[in-house]
């Protein structure tokens, strides 16, 4: 019994090694930018969004997003460049929440869980990439 070949339409094309590399890269960065927020007085989420690292990871995500569109790489691209972005929305909405005094308490808990949770996405994509499978398409 012969097996049928794949059609084009399912087949998704494997990414080179060194287009895998720069996702392992782009991940570091984004991790050493969090970390340093988990080591110094700042927090995770200001150190994730303003430090240069992530700054170049998310410029890296676009510059090279063309390059990965098709296959399992490109998800990784999505999840890093929305894990960006949906933190500085949560990083603003703390920051609106501050500058009343009830909110205060309200945008630090903000801000802590926003950081526990770019804290999670960088470990799980970065666990999936090195098992070398695509993101799911969750938030």
């Amino acid at each position: 019994m012969s097996t049928p070949n794949p059609s084009p339409e399912t087949t998704v094309p494997h990414p080179s090694e060194g287009l895998i590399t720069l996702t392992h890269v782009i991940y570091a960065l984004h991790a050493f930018s969090a970390i340093t927020g988990l080591l110094s007085a700042a927090l995770v989420l200001t150190a994730f969004l303003t430090g240069w690292p992530s700054i170049i990871a998310v410029i890296l995500n676009y510059a090279k997003r063309a390059e990965v569109r098709g296959t399992w790489l490109d998800s990784h691209f999505g999840w890093q460049i929305r894990t960006f972005w949906y933190a500085l929305v949560w990083l603003l909405a703390g920051g609106v929440a501050f500058f009343t005094l009830v909110g205060i308490p309200v945008a630090l808990v903000v801000w802590i869980v926003t950081g526990l949770w770019v804290l999670y996405r960088i470990a799980r994509g970065w666990m999936t990439l090195s098992a070398e499978k695509p993101m799911s398409q969750q938030l």
